[in-house]
């Protein structure tokens, strides 16, 4: 009995048996199998994700090479892993370059929204993403603080450079702002301000540009989703009741905008005592996770209290990047591959732009 030679259509086809578990589909289908080179039982290729955050690509690769060296005849297999993130359909004209604008959005105050939008601009960083932040709660701006952010926006002219931390670009009214000045703007002045800081802004080529929005259903929302197209928007809560009910009427509005919502996350859920272990629900658990079952939509993990999240921000350095193995620094990280999932998921009906090669 003859034996097909190996080839690439004979890899090609092994390689179906790999499937994305976001998209749902497998990775020849999908065409991230690029490359292929088949030499005297040399196997080597390329899979081109979308997002260098893939929280599986490490699993895409082990499933790649094990389906590979399953075919006769291979002696050895090279599989790079690259990335490609995609971009709207129409790409976002305003601020070209910027492939994805995702807004992170809570319903009410005090639920650690600002301290996510860090850590995940942070973590997006980390895999070699080109990131963007963008902080626009006006009243309360917190991001250059907890970024370590101390230099201010080079005036370029007609257009702003924005401040690098941690391998993001920054930009936020606090570096305009004397301390303890206030700003008492109506919406008029706010909605200036969202379209100077998104289209008077030298961003570059971003990846992923987060928004840090105030909190509610305000002016400042309103008008981002009118100046531009957003991806989507993550939903932060806290486990109690009151606050998650909160978080709804932000999802409404977004509904209403239609700005699709890629996920929940829920903040502040539990506490471990780091001297004896005990663990205390202060605000109660699961409230996050049960709303977007209820509402349908992704639910993208929680984060623990901890103080050392309090401490390494008011230090201006997320734990993700102080203490990248802390268990808040883990969740947080995989809470930024999960939405860089999200996007990819959102992105994956819609036509392509001109790719941006990530390598690994």
């Amino acid at each position: 009995m003859s034996t097909q030679p190996l080839s690439e259509a004979l890899v090609r086809a092994a390689l179906r048996v790999v499937v994305d578990p976001d998209l749902r589909k497998d990775i020849v289908s999908l065409g991230f199998v690029k490359d292929v080179r088949v030499d005297d039982g040399r196997v080597a290729l390329t899979i081109e994700l979308t997002t260098p955050a893939c929280p599986v690509r490490d699993e895409l690769r082990g499933q790649a090479e094990r389906a590979i060296r399953a075919l006769p005849g291979v002696s050895a297999t090279d599989v790079r892993m690259t990335a490609v993130v995609p971009a709207a359909p129409s790409g976002t004209k305003f601020i070209p370059g910027v492939r994805n604008v995702v807004a992170i959005a809570s319903g009410k105050g005090g639920v650690g929204k600002s301290t996510l939008s860090a850590n995940l601009a942070a973590a997006l960083a980390r895999t070699g993403a080109r990131v963007g932040l963008m902080d626009a709660d006006v009243y309360g701006p917190s991001i250059p603080a907890m970024m370590g952010a101390r230099d201010v926006p080079v005036d370029l002219g007609d257009r702003l450079q924005p401040v690098i931390r941690h391998g993001v670009k920054i930009i936020s009214m606090g570096f305009f702002l004397k301390e303890g000045q206030a700003v008492v703007w109506r919406g008029p002045m706010l909605h200036k301000m969202v379209r100077e800081f998104l289209g008077d802004v030298e961003w570059g080529e971003l990846d992923y540009l987060l928004v840090d929005l105030p909190p509610g259903t305000g002016d400042i929302q309103l008008s981002l989703c009118q100046a531009i197209p957003l991806t989507g928007a993550l939903i932060v809560s806290t486990p109690q009741d009151v606050a998650v009910d909160v978080a709804r009427k932000a999802i409404a509005m977004f509904d209403k905008l239609n700005a699709p919502v890629l996920g929940m996350v829920e903040n502040m859920s539990g506490y471990v005592c780091p001297h004896c272990g005990e663990h205390d629900d202060l605000f109660g658990t699961g409230g996050a996770r049960r709303a977007a079952e209820k509402l349908h939509l992704p639910y993208l993990g929680e984060v623990p209290l901890a103080s050392a999240v309090r401490e390494r921000s008011d230090e201006g350095t997320p734990i993700v990047v102080a203490d990248p193995t802390a268990p808040a620094a883990l969740a947080l990280t995989h809470i930024a591959e999960l939405l860089a999932a999200q996007v990819s998921v959102r992105r994956l009906t819609l036509a392509d732009t001109a790719p941006i090669v990530v390598n690994f």
